[in-house]
């Protein structure tokens, strides 16, 4: 069974990493669920504006700058997950420390480059 991933900071532009991130995610036959500003579709997901309830995300991936993280971090915590990715430009000390807390594992890496070698 492949694990559910939660994008946050989803863009429909496709010069995002964000957008490339579904997408790779899509063609690596992993569920995704989108949060972005603006909201919209990249390929057939749905981006949400708004926080999604879901039980089942294993990984939160991160496209967000840590100034826009922290109306997250209850939100994040709440949904369990396995894992969060802060990919570049997304590091934040203080949600890391929040997570590692919990017991989530916490990774400064990129999610493309993650899926793209195998170590997803």
């Amino acid at each position: 069974m492949k694990n559910k991933t939660l994008v946050i900071g989803a863009s429909e532009n496709p010069s995002r990493y964000s957008n490339m991130a579904v997408l790779n995610l899509l063609n690596k036959k992993q569920e995704v669920v989108a949060i972005g500003k603006t909201g919209g579709n990249i390929a057939g997901v749905e981006i949400h504006k708004e926080q999604v309830k879901d039980d089942d995300i294993d990984t939160v991936t991160l496209y967000l700058n840590p100034t826009h993280q922290q109306p997250y971090y209850d939100y994040i915590m709440s949904l369990k997950p396995r894992r969060i990715i802060f990919n570049p430009g997304a590091e934040n000390d203080e949600l890391e420390r929040i997570a590692t807390k919990e017991g989530i594992d916490v990774l400064e890496a990129c999610t493309l480059v993650m899926l793209n070698t195998g170590q997803y």
